[in-house]
């Protein structure tokens, strides 16, 4: 029997079983996959998170992430305005970052079981029963979904968002490229939108939210680059003098934006897993992070192995995400609308170019304070 098992290795799960192992729980994590691995990620953290890391050592100062100060953007046909960004980010990749936590939670004392997956979740009794991939059986008191955007576990849950299909993918890339190392930069297409920015190493990473009508359209991940991405000059210099570092793209289907519930039967969600911002805004590193602060604080608050009151922590967590971050999301989908439209990201460069004081406020409004 374990205090917290956590379902999902990335940010937010990795983040959780260090502070829950360090405040004394058994805790045991089930990541599906072997670190370090890439994941399709703009890989951008805004710098409120910095505190927070900082005072949990927890700030990978080691790989020398990239300070990040400037923002770019550009329409579909290449017309682009620049503005500082006044809190700032770092970027780092999540093969690094992941690995980071990965072997802090190791050494803070969680169990941490990779190449395994979640088949089956049963809650009975006051307590949960997990079947593994390997038919193994984990038995806890808590369970915590941290496992990204999206998994077949959403389905088996019967979540609202999973009932529609959604017509967006993402494809990542890193690559070596002529491109100030202080900069990101989002770039209009028609259908969607691409960032750049730069990682630890001298790489940059490029990710991309497209349409997956494009990419049947076009029959090919390459074929819809070349007919729809160049479209915009920025992105076709890109793609034509750089070197990709990738044998072949990540990609993830079916990215879906819409409201999420962060307890779902019992199950504390974490991370993308409880609500995913549009990648515009990015944010969403620093959101997964801090999500993981507020549920393992509310965790260590409420919980007791000798007994504690279940339906308190989870509607103060509840109450304490909502408050936290449903604004945040809704401002989210609101701007994304003016994005991978030709006549719309003509007018957002405008509003930018013309407007810093507003483009500030909607900036602000999707990025959290300083924690």
């Amino acid at each position: 029997m374990k205090d917290v098992i956590i379902i999902g290795g990335g940010l937010a799960g990795l983040v959780s079983a260090i502070l829950l192992s360090r405040a004394g729980l058994q805790v045991t994590l089930v990541e599906k996959k072997e670190y370090p691995h890439h994941k399709v990620c703009g890989e951008y953290i805004s710098n409120e998170v910095l505190p927070f890391l900082r005072s949990h050592d927890l700030f990978p100062e080691a790989l020398a992430p990239a300070r990040i100060h400037t923002f770019m953007l550009s329409s579909v046909s290449g017309k682009s305005s620049i503005m500082p960004l006044d809190l700032g980010a770092f970027g780092i990749s999540r093969y690094a970052l992941d690995h980071f936590f990965y072997q802090k939670a190791l050494e803070s004392g969680a169990e941490v079981l990779t190449n395994t997956a979640v088949r089956d979740t049963e809650f009975q009794g006051e307590r949960f029963q997990l079947l593994l991939s390997n038919n193994q059986l984990l038995s806890s008191r808590l369970v915590i979904g941290a496992y990204g955007k999206r998994s077949r576990l959403d389905k088996q849950l019967q979540r609202k968002f999973t009932m529609q299909r959604s017509p967006y993918i993402g494809v990542k890339y890193h690559l070596k490229t002529d491109f100030p190392e202080d900069m990101i930069a989002l770039h209009n297409f028609r259908g969607g939108y691409c960032g750049i920015s730069r990682v630890e190493d001298g790489r940059y990473n490029m990710c991309y939210l497209g349409s997956r009508e494009d990419l049947r359209r076009y029959g090919s991940i390459e074929a819809m680059e070349q007919a729809v991405l160049c479209e915009n000059p920025h992105l076709k210099r890109i793609f034509t003098e750089s070197e990709f570092l990738f044998e072949k793209p990540e990609v993830i289907n079916e990215i879906s934006f819409a409201p999420k519930q962060p307890v779902e039967q019992h199950i504390l969600m974490a991370g993308d897993t409880a609500g995913l911002i549009t990648p515009l805004c990015g944010n969403g590193m620093a959101m997964a992070i801090h999500s993981a602060k507020i549920l393992s604080e509310l965790i260590i608050q409420h919980y007791s192995p000798a007994g504690f009151q279940r339906r308190r922590l989870e509607q103060a967590y509840a109450q304490a995400w909502q408050q936290m971050f449903a604004r945040r999301l809704w401002v989210g989908r609101k701007v994304q609308q003016l994005f991978g439209s030709a006549h719309l990201s003509e007018f957002g460069v405008g509003l930018m170019r013309n407007s810093k004081l507003l483009t500030q406020q909607i900036m602000k409004r999707t990025h959290g304070e300083v924690f």
